[in-house]
């Protein structure tokens, strides 16, 4: 199995895949459908996606499992459904990575709970946990290499994420990311010093910023991270720009071009696991490898 830091100490970066609902999306998925019941339903449109990914130079693949905790299926009457899509989800990644005999990392993607912790919200710290041990086990037992959790606005959502995958496994890697889309702060006014502090103290294999507002925004989270330590691995894994809505749907401008520059601009900021999230597409991933390639 690779880790990230034998991918690191081999090359210096790692590149990540992009987004997996853009590309469902042009698939057939419908707005508002959970995509991970995709996993189960149609398991060769997600291993496509994959194939793609792993095509376009992507060192570290997401399972097709963002909202596949409790309480984000609940909202399909598919919360009986956590491990069957998480688990199957993993063992469609692991298929395609072992295919490819690529030495590639299997991530399996835990995104927010979708619900607010109290007291702010309703959902106890100890049932967000449950909700992630459960995701955690399912997809532990489906055979990835690291949990990867991601597009965080609360510390304390991290800490049960980050808990709760610690019941299931004291020595599965973690990796966490938060986003900083409301005036260079989280949703719950976390900045990105902030995070990296408590992040660090979860001993994740690595850190750093993902979604959010586009580019810029995370190479500013990178910086201000960077500035604190320049040791850990440090995640950039930005939207390809700013969503426009049209007729409806969002839509994403930025040209795979943009964002390899954003990739070049990323690494000399620090940050040295780079892929991109919303709106970007293989092609995107292969303009970015491309880019970095070109660096070293």
């Amino acid at each position: 199995m690779p880790t990230i830091q034998a991918l690191l100490n081999r090359g210096d970066y790692i590149v990540t895949d992009g987004a997996m609902g853009t590309v469902l999306f042009a698939s057939g998925l419908e707005q508002g459908d959970p995509p991970e019941l995709w996993n189960i339903n149609y398991p060769d449109r997600v291993a496509a996606v994959h194939q793609a990914y792993l095509e376009a130079g992507a060192q570290v693949l997401l399972t097709n499992t963002f909202g596949g905790n409790r309480y984000r299926l609940a909202l399909h009457n598919a919360q009986d459904r956590v491990e069957q899509a998480n688990q199957t989800a993993a063992v469609i990644l692991r298929k395609a990575v072992d295919q490819s005999k690529k030495e590639v990392i299997v991530a399996g993607d835990m995104g927010p709970s979708g619900e607010v912790l109290t007291p702010y919200g309703e959902l106890a710290f100890q049932d967000a946990k449950d909700g992630f041990a459960e995701q955690a086990a399912a997809l532990i037992a489906g055979g990835v290499d690291l949990i990867w959790i991601e597009t965080m606005s609360d510390l304390e959502e991290v800490r049960a994420a980050v808990e709760g995958t610690r019941e299931i496994s004291d020595e599965i890697p973690i990796v966490t990311t938060m986003t900083f889309d409301t005036h260079g702060r989280t949703m719950m006014g976390v900045t990105p010093e902030q995070a990296f502090e408590t992040l660090i103290s979860f001993n994740v294999a690595a850190l750093g910023g993902n979604c959010g507002n586009g580019p810029e925004e995370i190479i500013e989270v990178i910086t201000k991270m960077t500035s604190l330590d320049q040791d850990t691995p440090l995640v950039a894994k930005a939207n390809a720009g700013i969503p426009e809505l049209v007729q409806g749907k969002a839509v994403y401008r930025a040209s795979p071009a943009t964002m390899a520059d954003y990739a070049v601009k990323s690494y000399q900021a620090g940050a040295r696991i780079i892929g991109a999230c919303c709106g970007s597409t293989p092609e995107h991933i292969t303009a970015i490898s491309g880019a970095l390639a070109k660096l070293t």
